[in-house]
């Protein structure tokens, strides 16, 4: 399972919105990709199809969708957005890794 703060959430609604699109016709396109200083990388996307692969998720009426080898990297994480001043944009809380770099980008297991 993926989860969705509420933070997080109103900040994909509104970028949705800005872009003429709505959240219950879009999906997150959530996954991972070798890379980044510590080993892996996150990626967020929006993406308009599922395909037959993916592992779908709803939380708070956010449709994810992960791909079966990135979801064995994100069992039980939870997207997060902050607009504060000490950074700004989504991150992901990743209770399965064991490190991570210093901008939260990248992640090792």
């Amino acid at each position: 399972m993926i989860k969705v703060s509420d933070t997080a959430r109103k900040r994909l609604e509104s970028l949705l919105s800005e872009s003429g699109k709505a959240l219950e016709n879009t999906y997150i396109r959530v996954g991972v990709d070798s890379g980044g200083c510590s080993g892996l990388s996150y990626k967020l996307d929006f993406d308009s199809e599922i395909k037959e692969s993916d592992k779908l998720f709803e939380d708070q009426d956010v449709k994810i969708v992960v791909d079966k080898k990135s979801f064995l990297y994100l069992i039980g994480t939870t997207l997060e957005y902050s607009g504060g001043l000490n950074g700004k944009g989504f991150s992901f809380n990743n209770p399965n890794a064991s490190r991570t770099c210093g901008c939260g980008e990248s992640f090792a297991v």
